[in-house]
């Protein structure tokens, strides 16, 4: 009988493994049970920072909007009333990007918005 090779699903889920696991130091990139023990790990904080990064930034931003508020007179929880009820469709992320790289006009969005309410 002719002679059968086996584990090439296994070598290549080791392989793919390792190689997630490339970079990471001392035996953790080598010996395939660290490597699965960290490679989990890594996995699962990228899944969860995923969600945390969206968070972060939105509270990044409620934080310049709220700094750059201030300066024309008004608190953030203000300024977000006064575009809902003038229906300014801007989100955070665009108003503080305004505020931050263009402050003529965002404090022409504010006093439009400081106007009409």
């Amino acid at each position: 009988m002719a002679r059968v090779k086996r584990g090439t699903r296994g070598n290549a889920r080791r392989r793919r493994v390792l190689k997630l696991a490339s970079g990471y130091y001392g035996t953790r990139n080598r010996l395939y049970r660290t490597a699965v023990e960290t490679v989990d790990r890594a996995l699962a904080y990228a899944f969860r920072d995923r969600k945390v990064k969206k968070r972060q930034f939105r509270k990044l931003w409620i934080t310049r909007l709220n700094a750059a508020a201030r300066l024309h007179g008004m608190s953030y929880s203000v300024l977000i009333s006064k575009l809902k009820a003038a229906n300014v469709k801007l989100d955070r992320r665009v108003l503080s990007e305004l505020a931050i790289s263009d402050p003529n006009g965002f404090k022409a969005v504010v006093d439009s918005v400081a106007a009409a309410a």
